[in-house]
C-alpha cells in the first residue's frame, strides 16, 4: 500500500526518500545533545550509523508491509521523523510509533499532530486495531504527546529498549480505534480527550525510580 502525504495545517507527514539523507544527519549531527539522552543504541557497543543505509532499510521494511517510515516537516522544512513499525495484521491488527523533532521544532505542536495523522491512517486505511508508544519515564516532553492525544497508560516495561547506552524501563501506551471513531486528531482538536487517560499510577512512577534487581 502506497505510503501517503498527510497534513494538517503547517504540519505533514510524508514518505522519506533517500535524497533526505543529507537533510536527516544535518538534523542528528546538529542536534546531537538534544537527542542523544533518547537516541537507540546496541547493547554491543558503539557502531557507525549510515543515513541511507537506514533510509533504505525503513524503505525496505514498507514493501514488506511492516512498516510505514514518514519525515515530520513544518512549512514544507524537515523537522523530524516518525515512523510505524511492526506492523501485524490479521488477529493482532497492531503497530507501533516512535519519532523524533528538531529542537527548533519544539513547542509547536507538530509531533502530537504528525502522531495524530499517522494514527488515524493506521485506523481508519489501514484497518489497524490498536497502535502503541513506549516513552522513557524521564522524557517529559514526549510524554505531554500522549497525553495531548489521550493515549491511553497501559504499564511499566523494564529495561525495555537500548536507549543511550543502557537497558532502559519504558512506560507503554495505547489506543484502539473504537476509542476514536471520530479520529485521534478530530478528538485533541474538539477537546474531547480524557484528562486522565495517560497518568501513570504512583506505583509505576515509582517502580520506574527504583534501580532494576
Amino acid at each position: 500500500m502506497p505510503i501517503p502525504t498527510l497534513t494538517s495545517g503547517s504540519v505533514g507527514i510524508r514518505p522519506i526518500r533517500l535524497r533526505d539523507a543529507r537533510a536527516v544527519e544535518r538534523e542528528l549531527v546538529e542536534g546531537r545533545a538534544w537527542m542523544r539522552e533518547w537516541e537507540a543504541t546496541s547493547p554491543r557497543g558503539s557502531i557507525g550509523f549510515d543515513t541511507r543505509g537506514s533510509i533504505r532499510a525503513l524503505q525496505q521494511n514498507a514493501r514488506n508491509g511492516q512498516g510505514l517510515p514518514f519525515v515530520i516537516e513544518v512549512d514544507g522544512e524537515l523537522a523530524g521523523q516518525l515512523n510505524v513499525t511492526s506492523i501485524s495484521y490479521g488477529s493482532l491488527s497492531s503497530a507501533t510509533i516512535g519519532y523524533w523533532i528538531a529542537e527548533r521544532f519544539a513547542g509547536r505542536n507538530a509531533t502530537p499532530i504528525a502522531v495524530a495523522l499517522a494514527t488515524d491512517h493506521c485506523f481508519q486505511s489501514l484497518g489497524l486495531h490498536r497502535m502503541e508508544i513506549c516513552i522513557r519515564p524521564e522524557n517529559a516532553k514526549s510524554l505531554r504527546v500522549v497525553q495531548k492525544l489521550g493515549f491511553r497508560y497501559e504499564g511499566l516495561k523494564r529495561r525495555y529498549i537500548h536507549i543511550n547506552g543502557d537497558w532502559r524501563d519504558h512506560y507503554c501506551f495505547a489506543l484502539v480505534a473504537e476509542e476514536v471513531p471520530g479520529g485521534v486528531l478530530r478528538r485533541w482538536r474538539e477537546g474531547a480527550v480524557p484528562p486522565e487517560a495517560a497518568s501513570v499510577p504512583e506505583a509505576d512512577q515509582e517502580l520506574a525510580r527504583t534501580p532494576f534487581p
